[in-house]
């Protein structure tokens, strides 16, 4: 197993897309739960595992789990490597440029539905293999005195990578405060970068998608007056029911700085797969090593590996034929 990080690779979320709807022609039109499967001679074993940017959770994680499935599973390689996340693995693994992807499930059912960054493309060999935790957005300042969503208006806000699940989450919540684009300064900032900007008060804000907690966070609020800012109940309810995402509370115990619950939205990590490349057998035992060996995982969030969000998000989006074998044996079902 090796665990690369690649410069993130220079397609742009447009271009990408492209590709994307002139890809598997199959006339699915997304949304009904089929999926191109390959056969024996489209199947591979040196697999590419698309992940994230190096701050965020997705890259260890991906790491951690491609060293998993290598030495639990027969004559295999897996290669993780740094990217641009949930818009660019997807779309990769439906160019058959790589087999394996973590993704936000919100960008899952887009893509499945051809919506938004998605709008026009044929997503139709990429099949669900396991949800593994929620992730929740998080809205970030450092000692700049902004309290508040509505504060945000005017701004310096790192809102994401153009494209990517967490600009989508940002998109959301800032407009449902009525802060358009052009309302603030946008800074299309990978999660690792927008905390080096944060703390250097070059922008007033960070707004990202991650599994909580995440330690880069504690690590900021150390040497930094960290604020986490919280969604107005009515508000993230509405969200919720107008988009994929749903509510959710962090904790105080999730940071040492929180003193109070910040009410949020959330999304699931999940991984995803490529059925045109990826034997239904493959990913019976991909599935299977995901929560047998999750108390492997050396990251906080592998504590919350289960069954009981395997299927959190999928929504309409279609199962991995290798997955779907694995949850009816096992008697899991869509929450």
């Amino acid at each position: 197993m090796s665990i690369r990080r690649t410069p993130v690779l220079a397609a742009s979320a447009a271009a990408l897309l492209i590709l994307a709807a002139c890809g598997n022609d199959n006339g699915n039109d997304g949304g009904d739960g089929d999926v191109e499967v390959g056969d024996e001679s489209d199947f591979v074993t040196d697999l590419t595992f698309g992940t994230g940017g190096t701050a965020g959770v997705y890259y260890p994680l991906g790491g951690e789990y491609a060293q998993i499935f290598e030495s639990n599973i027969d004559d295999i390689t897996v290669d993780a490597i740094s990217t641009d996340a949930s818009v660019y693995n997807i779309g990769q693994i439906n160019q058959e440029a790589m087999q394996l992807g973590l993704a936000q499930s919100d960008t899952f059912i887009s893509a499945i539905n051809a919506e938004d960054d998605f709008e026009g493309a044929e997503i139709d060999n990429v099949g669900w293999i396991a949800g593994l935790y929620p992730e929740a957005a998080h809205i970030v300042t450092v000692g700049t005195g902004i309290e508040s969503v509505e504060d945000l208006a005017g701004a310096n806000i790192a809102v994401g990578a153009p494209g990517s699940g967490t600009r989508a989450v940002s998109d959301a919540i800032l407009s449902a405060y009525g802060i358009e684009e052009g309302d603030y300064t946008a800074y299309e900032e990978e999660f690792d970068d927008s905390q080096s900007l944060l703390q250097d008060g070059n922008i007033d804000a960070s707004i990202f998608v991650v599994g909580t907690p995440t330690g880069s966070l504690n690590e900021m609020a150390a040497t930094s007056d960290v604020n986490l800012i919280g969604v107005d109940e009515d508000v993230a309810e509405q969200i919720a029911n107008d988009t994929y995402f749903e509510t959710y509370s962090i904790e105080p115990d999730s940071y040492e700085f929180l003193e109070e619950e910040v009410l949020t939205l959330s999304v699931s990590a999940a991984v995803l797969a490529s059925t045109t490349q990826v034997s239904e057998d493959l990913a019976y035992e991909m599935t299977a090593a995901i929560f047998e060996y999750a108390g492997d995982i050396t990251l906080p969030q592998g504590d919350l590996i289960t069954h009981d969000d395997a299927l959190l998000g999928i929504g309409d989006g279609p199962l991995h034929p290798g997955a779907e074998r694995y949850y009816e044996e096992h008697g899991v079902e869509q929450p």
